[in-house]
């Protein structure tokens, strides 16, 4: 690569840090002295792939390995795209200016189904065959994992291999199952074979779907004995053990979520009906607060950062919060390391935490009551209460918070233009609290803010069957949350009905919508998730080329016995046990905590001792 002209058009781009390197903690390797070479891409932006934990852990244990060199590369913006095409730059990773074709494995991370354009355009920009079938011997293997990956359905025609769920001990076996092939002078297809044997790995070209004639699908069964007709998500049991860095790059520029992130535990015991990471994740399993302070002092020392995240889908939820919050505030006050708290739940926070968490300085508190109903909250089983809102941000108030952000969806199955006005009550009611707490304890300034997105049912939940409120449907709701969230010192944020439809398409989609996505990056797709790059045009033309009606994958209720085309995938909750929870949600039943009751959701096939 001329390093020259590629400096040249970084001085001619916005954020060319983006595009540098170099930072503090990169792992610096001689690829010449490896045998495999891993790129670990993430299909946004530098700022925001470098603040995905995922991606933190994986880079630093592939690396971890002499044999292996992990580098990264991220979407570049489309004015460094712009100017990499007009002088024929291909896409290239952050460590060695290597293009990306060059490496033997290409790994893309799922987290938004709004980021499947940029994972083409990567590639094409690349210059890396779109289609897996039409790569070669010379081309990498492209593979995909996170989230997302539960239903890649849409991506079956261009990915070669799916890792599903956790990649710590997956990806070092793929490595030596590749390692191994390398030498062997077997076909790719040869490799392909091997790493179906490998537990959690899913080879889409492995499996041929057929459809009735109303276009529902008939059948997913393999093509091959190579493997199974189902299969099963990749778990680590013990957390204590499994890998995590203590050394971080340091990025030069602020990038989303610029701190040290301590992650406690992995799971959700609370089942939450439109969660899909509370039920893929399962089982719960926590990491001792003796490793988590292990890893704190070694990320504080090797990193210089002041802010620490205890990061979970539920914090509160960690059995040994109190204890662990305070022994972190003990060790790094006088360093002045401050701590936030994310995910919180309102039935479990307590006054004490919110004491202890500004000692150092305040950061943002932010809470999720989804809905704005007690009838709504029971029928998503959200399990907590109005009373629980008030209590919190009262002594939220009282310790001198004057800021607290809520998070509603709007469009959840059964809602009302009751539960709709519930919102606006909600914030009403956390305004009252606020001029309840004496003047003397209160901090000046209340900034309310509301955020209502757009319910996006998704696979592998109880809601995986119901149908989405249309975009005029979301609109009007919208208008309605303007007009009576015209509060003082409350600010509303909505988001874009268009993208939500999208989103719903293709996390419920099946193989059909492949070239669609095609059409659609033809047609000037890419960015979606960023509301000045969306253009619904664009995919609506790609859905008229191709004769294909998203409404069909997006508005129309799935039947109880319905093959979905995630259905040969297995995360551990059955699917009978969703349909169970559906049916509760229609009575308005609670299911508790399974950490208090087995629920029988069906992750205990999975070993022993994980629940």
């Amino acid at each position: 690569m001329d390093k020259l002209l590629l400096d040249k058009i970084m001085g001619q781009v916005s954020k060319p840090v983006r595009y540098m390197g170099n930072e503090y903690n990169m792992v610096e390797k001689n690829p010449e002295e490896v045998s495999i070479r891993y790129a670990f891409a993430f299909p946004d932006v530098y700022e925001v792939g470098m603040s995905h934990l995922g991606m933190k852990i994986l880079y630093h244990l592939i690396n971890e390995r002499s044999d292996t060199y992990c580098e990264r590369v991220f979407a570049p913006w489309v004015d460094m795209e712009g100017k990499m095409r007009q002088a024929d730059i291909p896409l290239f990773t952050l460590e060695t200016k290597t293009p990306l074709s060059k490496f033997d494995i290409v790994g893309f991370t799922l987290q938004y189904e709004m980021s499947y354009t940029n994972i083409l355009n990567m590639l094409d920009l690349a210059g890396i065959p779109l289609l897996a079938e039409q790569r070669t011997g010379e081309d990498p293997f492209v593979i995909v994992g996170g989230p997302c990956a539960y239903n890649a359905e849409p991506l079956a025609d261009f990915v070669d291999i799916v890792a599903l769920g956790e990649g710590e001990e997956l990806t070092g076996e793929l490595l030596d199952a590749y390692k191994e092939w390398k030498g062997s002078g077997e076909s790719r297809r040869a490799f392909l074979e091997r790493a179906a044997q490998i537990s959690g790995v899913y080879i889409p070209g492995f499996y041929d779907v057929t459809y009735l004639e109303d276009g529902r699908i008939a059948s997913v069964a393999p093509n091959t004995d190579a493997v199974q007709s189902r299969v099963g998500k990749r778990i680590v049991h013990d957390m204590d053990r499994t890998y995590y860095p203590d050394r971080i790059i340091v990025p030069f520029m602020n990038i989303v979520h610029d701190r040290i992130m301590l992650e406690l535990f992995r799971g959700c015991t609370r089942g939450c009906r439109f969660c899909q990471a509370g039920m893929i994740y399962r089982p719960i399993r926590e990491r001792s607060p003796e490793r988590l302070l292990e890893l704190a002092e070694k990320l504080v020392q090797s990193t210089g950062y002041e802010e620490i995240s205890l990061s979970s889908l539920s914090t509160s939820d960690y059995s040994e919060l109190e204890h662990l919050v305070k022994q972190l505030m003990k060790r790094f006050e006088d360093k002045r390391v401050a701590l936030s708290l994310p995910s919180l739940r309102l039935d479990s926070f307590e006054k004490e935490f919110i004491q202890e968490v500004q000692k150092v300085r305040k950061t943002g508190l932010t809470f999720a009551p989804e809905a704005g109903t007690q009838r709504l909250r029971d029928v998503i089983n959200k399990g907590v209460t109005e009373e629980d809102l008030v209590q919190t941000v009262t002594d939220a108030f009282e310790s001198g918070w004057n800021g607290v952000k809520l998070y509603f969806m709007i469009g959840l199955p059964t809602e009302t233009r009751e539960d709709l006005q519930g919102i606006a009550d909600l914030a009403k009611r956390v305004t009252d609290c606020y001029y309840r707490v004496d003047r003397e304890k209160r901090q000046r300034g209340l900034k309310i803010t509301v955020s209502a997105s757009c319910f996006v049912p998704k696979p592998f939940t109880p809601f995986q069957w119901e149908p989405q409120d249309t975009m005029e449907q979301f609109r009007e709701k919208q208008e309605f949350l303007k007009k009576t969230l015209r509060l003082k010192h409350v600010n509303f944020n909505w988001h874009d009905p268009e993208v939500s439809f999208l989103e719903a398409v293709f996390a419920r989609g099946d193989r059909r919508l492949g070239k669609v996505l095609l059409s659609a990056w033809k047609n000037g797709a890419v960015f979606d998730g960023w509301s000045e790059q969306f253009n619904l045009d664009a995919w609506m033309k790609a859905f008229e080329e191709n004769k294909v009606k998203p409404e069909f994958y997006a508005h129309r209720k799935r039947e109880q016995h319905e093959i979905l085309p995630w259905d040969h995938i297995d995360t551990g909750v059955t699917k009978a046990f969703l349909w169970q929870e559906w049916q509760r949600a229609l009575r308005g039943e609670i299911t508790p905590d399974c950490r208090l009751d087995c629920t029988g959701c069906g992750i205990r096939r999975l070993g022993e001792g994980l629940c």
